[in-house]
């Protein structure tokens, strides 16, 4: 192997761990992003859906 590249690939090993982690952590994060604005989106069609079926009920008046 040539010597070079045996240099590189002893620089890129050793750092591979922590590349690892770091896009383990971002898309730990973007899961618990995407959870939360799903259970936002979940709440603002429950209200929706009240707003909307009181809105109903006092056209119906």
């Amino acid at each position: 192997m040539d010597p070079i590249l045996a240099e590189i690939y002893s620089t890129v090993l050793t750092a591979a761990p922590f590349v690892i982690a770091a896009y383990a952590l971002l898309f730990l994060i973007l899961l618990v992003y995407v959870a939360f604005i799903l259970t936002k989106l979940k709440t603002t069609e429950k209200k929706i859906d009240a707003l909307a079926e009181h809105v109903e009920e006092l056209q119906a008046k």
